[in-house]
Parts: structure tokens; C-alpha cells; sequence
């Protein structure tokens, strides 16, 4: 059986397993690597990849900006802060870690990198929800569209990585197309040599393994 039949396979099986919930469920991809050294930058993955098929149950945007991209981005629905709104934020914690509970995604007018950065990074950090630049004349509709369909592709402090890559809803074709897109990710950056394991499980399922 080639790659992409195994793949639509097991998340087949995945969908199948375990009980239902009264939440929609995500799909988790859970890559077990070998031989690598998490200390040293060649062993460490982090990077942002952007899934062929976009789940249903979309990542939270926020925006900080102002004039026109602020504009448009509040037109869009997404949270916006602009310059007064981080002032106001300064020091107050409680408020700072609700927002970076809520945003998936902080995308950064570049300008306002540094006070977004000194105001937001202490929560967002420690969250791995780094702020992203964005130039000042960027489309942020396309931009915010993007990242809809974004996850982070990362190692933390064990040899494996965790990613969603759907949604119970979504069809098995699909899922294993974001699955290949995360897969092509991990090899580029650490070699196919260095996935020892492939297991998909849904939020409350049970993993099923992928034969490789």
C-alpha cells in the first residue's frame, strides 16, 4: 500500500475509535523521532507550516496594528489592538495572559514589534506564541486567511512532535493531506531517518499507529 492510502488508513481508523463527545474533536499528528539531539539547533525543529486543507475549527488571529491595517482587520472580526489598547495593558497580567489564552496567532504590524513584545511576549512565550511582523503594507486579509490554515511543526523538551492536523469532521483525504504537509516539514529540516513512529488520535481517542 503507498504512503498516502496507509495515511488515509489510519485516520480512517482514527475517526472511528473512541467515544463521542459533545465538542468537536481535533486530529493530532504525533511523530516519534530517533537520534536526535534536542540540545543542538540540527536537532531541534520549529517551523510554521501552512495545511493544504483548512480545518473547520479555525485557530484564533489577533491583530496589532493601526491605521489602515487596523481598519481592516477590525472589518474582518478578528481581536485588534492598536497602540493605545497595549498601553493599557502594561502591567496588567490578568488581562495579558486572558489575550494570550485566546490568540493562537499574534500578528505584529512591525512597527509596533518592540511595546507588542514587552507587553505581550512574558505570556505569550512561555505559550509558544511568539509574535509574528508583519510589514506595514501587507495584505492582512490574505495574511489572516493564512493563518488560519497555520500550525507550528516544533520539538520541545522530548524527541517527539505534536501538531493538529484536522478536525473529526473533516474527511480522511483531507486530513492525510495536512499530515503529508507536516510529514515533508520534519524531513526537510531533520531527515526521514529521524521518524522512528507515526500515530494520529483524535482529542479523547485512542493513537493509531501508521506502518511505515
Amino acid at each position: 500500500m503507498s504512503m498516502d492510502g496507509k495515511l488515509v488508513e489510519a485516520v480512517s481508523k482514527a475517526l472511528s475509535l473512541g467515544k463521542p463527545r459533545r465538542f468537536k474533536q481535533s486530529v493530532d499528528l504525533v511523530i516519534v523521532l530517533k537520534d536526535v539531539d534536542l540540545r543542538s539547533p540540527e536537532g531541534r525543529i520549529r517551523e510554521i507550516v501552512y495545511l493544504p486543507k483548512k480545518p473547520t475549527k479555525e485557530p484564533e488571529v489577533c491583530v496589532v496594528a493601526q491605521g489602515d491595517m487596523e481598519v481592516k482587520a477590525k472589518a474582518l472580526g478578528v481581536t485588534v489592538l492598536n497602540r493605545e489598547d497595549l498601553q493599557k495593558l502594561r502591567g496588567n497580567r490578568k488581562a495579558v495572559k486572558k489575550l494570550a489564552k485566546k490568540c493562537d496567532w499574534v500578528l505584529v504590524m512591525a512597527p509596533l514589534m518592540g511595546l507588542a513584545g514587552g507587553i505581550l511576549g512574558p505570556a505569550l512565550g512561555p505559550r509558544g506564541k511568539a509574535p509574528t511582523p508583519v510589514p506595514p503594507n501587507a495584505d492582512i486579509e490574505a495574511l489572516i486567511n493564512r493563518f488560519k490554515t497555520a500550525v507550528w511543526v516544533r520539538t520541545k523538551n522530548q524527541p517527539q512532535i505534536m501538531v493538529r492536523v484536522g478536525t473529526e469532521d473533516m474527511k480522511p483525504e483531507d486530513i492525510a493531506e495536512n499530515i503529508k504537509a507536516v510529514l515533508s516539514a520534519v524531513e526537510n529540516k531533520l531527515g526521514r531517518q529521524k521518524i522512528a513512529k507515526i500515530y494520529i488520535k483524535k482529542t479523547m481517542g485512542p493513537p493509531v499507529q501508521v506502518l511505515l
